[in-house]
């Protein structure tokens, strides 16, 4: 394995002001994450989990630390550039899908080739790869309120893997799912890893957890495990 990491964060810190109270959601927080690595982040509510993935999404941006991604510094980049960092390297997988309701799955899934500019027959034909390649093609036309949770997974992990993002955060991905949609998503999620992206997971589920080759665990907004 390559010893420089795909991402290195150092000494990363979020507060937040609660009325009287600040808040570390994450207090110095230093992780190395390399190219291929399937990690799990678990801890109780409130622990940094999510606020760790919107930080290493750049959703979210630090009070102190450094962020470098394929050994550059992301922490002080304006937002546009911010910006083209995520549409390029890193897709999103959340709990509750996020699908515009009124775009067909096909439509859900082309978006972020249409940001990009892409001719609209090339786009055509990758978002019908994509659908086949989940089982989806025949589901193409369909609206997400016409769609199982798990098929709504599915479309929301197709938009997330279209741009071929070498990274991938999914935030508790099977939350919304009955254990068999479940199993099926999460099998997913690990044959795209097996093909060479990066996958992080945040989940409260230990079975899941487990599943992951590394398994971090959080508490008040600290790394208190970190297991290969």
């Amino acid at each position: 394995m390559n010893d420089e990491p795909l991402i290195a964060l150092r000494d990363i810190c979020r507060e937040f002001q609660v009325g009287d109270e600040t808040v570390h959601a994450l207090d110095h927080v230093s992780l190395n994450i390399h190219a291929g690595d399937y990690i799990s982040v678990m801890g109780p509510s409130g622990s940094g989990k999510s606020t760790l993935l919107n930080m290493l999404g750049l959703l979210d941006q630090t009070n102190a630390g450094s962020y470098r991604f394929a050994g550059r510094e992301l922490t002080t980049l304006p937002e546009e550039q911010r910006a083209q960092v995520r549409r390029d390297n890193i897709g999103f997988i959340f709990q509750s899908f996020h699908l515009i309701p009124r775009l067909t799955a096909a439509e859900n899934v082309e978006l972020p080739l249409v940001l990009t500019g892409m001719p609209a027959s090339e786009r055509k034909v990758k978002v019908r790869q994509a659908l086949a390649g989940l089982g989806l093609a025949d589901r193409a036309d369909h609206r997400p309120a016409q769609l199982s949770g798990g098929q709504q997974q599915r479309v929301a992990i197709a938009r997330a893997t279209i741009m071929h993002a070498p990274l991938l955060l999914a935030d508790e991905p099977t939350g919304n799912l009955d254990s068999h949609s479940s199993t099926e998503v999460i099998r997913i999620l690990e044959d795209l890893n097996t093909q060479g992206i990066t996958l992080v997971v945040v989940t409260h589920d230990t079975e899941i957890g487990k599943r992951a080759r590394r398994r971090i665990r959080m508490v008040d907004g600290r790394v208190v495990g970190d297991d290969a």
